[in-house]
């Protein structure tokens, strides 16, 4: 292939599928991870290896990096961006959203970074991407348990770039505000929701996923010896 293989978690929707549609313009071959295999292959990307693939089992990650690897050659990204943003108050939350949060926003991360790491380790080149949100930053009302996964993600990608500076390996973080995506559907409390789309709109909307896309393609292009650390955008209007 002309350009390296690049493997995007979470690509059936929002941020996921439009960096996959810029990457492959750009002409990458990609490997594409999500539940929804059915989205993925919607998608009609060339050169493009689709797997209904969860995140949270590792060897499942792990295999379809393999197999990706060996259609198209090594990984030399990975855009972590697979994740769930299930909003509440501690007091009543259920508890099994704080688990699938910290499965999916923190060991996810993890198990992809696992995947591709040594053989990045091994040719002493790659990008890892972790899309990780403002919420890694600051905090916000309602949102105590996805803003703990989130400084998470700011803490660990920090720390594994601190971790392989000196091996060639670059560590990037992506912090987004507010993106029109599927994240906010999956919130459980109604009204949280409907207090959060008029926070939105107060702000005058939120991102469109194209733009936090443009960010990572940025973030990738550049030479392999510059590491844009972290990138923070958000829509003009938001405030917080």
């Amino acid at each position: 292939m002309a350009k390296p293989l690049i493997v995007i978690t979470g690509a059936s929707s929002g941020i996921g599928a439009a960096t996959a549609r810029l990457l492959s313009a750009q002409g990458h071959p990609l490997l594409l991870l999500a539940r929804r295999l059915e989205r993925l292959e919607e998608l009609g990307l060339p050169n493009t290896l689709c797997r209904k693939v969860d995140v949270t089992d590792h060897r499942a990650v792990e295999e379809a990096v393999r197999e990706a690897e060996e259609r198209f050659g090594p990984a030399d990204a990975i855009i972590n961006n697979a994740g769930a943003m299930l909003l509440g108050h501690i007091a009543d939350q259920p508890v099994d959203e704080w688990d699938r949060m910290i499965d999916l926003n923190v060991k996810g991360v993890l198990y992809g970074t696992r995947a591709v790491l040594p053989g990045m380790l091994a040719r002493g080149t790659g990008t890892i991407i972790n899309v990780s949100s403002i919420a890694g930053r600051k905090t916000f009302p309602n949102h105590t348990a996805y803003v703990a996964t989130k400084f998470a993600v700011h803490a660990l990608s920090e720390n594994l770039r601190e971790e392989v500076a000196s091996t060639g390996v670059r560590v990037v973080t992506i912090a987004p505000g507010a993106v029109e995506t599927e994240l906010l559907s999956h919130t459980s409390d109604e009204q949280i929701k409907r207090d959060y789309e008029a926070w939105k709109k107060s702000a005058g909307g939120a991102l469109d996923p194209q733009a936090v896309a443009e960010a990572i393609a940025y973030a990738y292009r550049q030479p392999q010896n510059v590491t844009i650390r972290e990138i923070v955008l958000a829509s003009t209007g938001q405030e917080a």
